[in-house]
């Protein structure tokens, strides 16, 4: 196996190759940064709305689950004759 040179050849930084690979990268990096923004915004904007939707569900799942103590309630007393 012949000796290959310690040292590079060209006098740049980085191989040329090299350069190309860490643009592609940095473009990516852009690219993914764009996006995760426009996620954020969305779920910002969906966050807004689930919390509105959640406060009305917990409204209608208290009411009904009150209802239907006081019901159960009600017909215990009716059947142990207490009223």
């Amino acid at each position: 196996m012949p000796d290959l040179p310690v040292e590079p050849s060209d006098p740049g930084r980085y191989p040329t190759d090299m350069e190309s690979r860490v643009a592609v990268l940095e473009q990516i990096a852009r690219t993914t940064t764009a996006a995760l923004e426009r996620i954020e915004r969305r779920m910002d904007m969906y966050a807004a709305v689930l919390r509105a939707e959640h406060r009305s569900d917990f409204r209608w799942l208290l009411g009904i689950m009150l209802g239907g103590f006081g019901t159960l309630l009600g017909a215990m007393a009716h059947g142990f004759h207490w009223l």
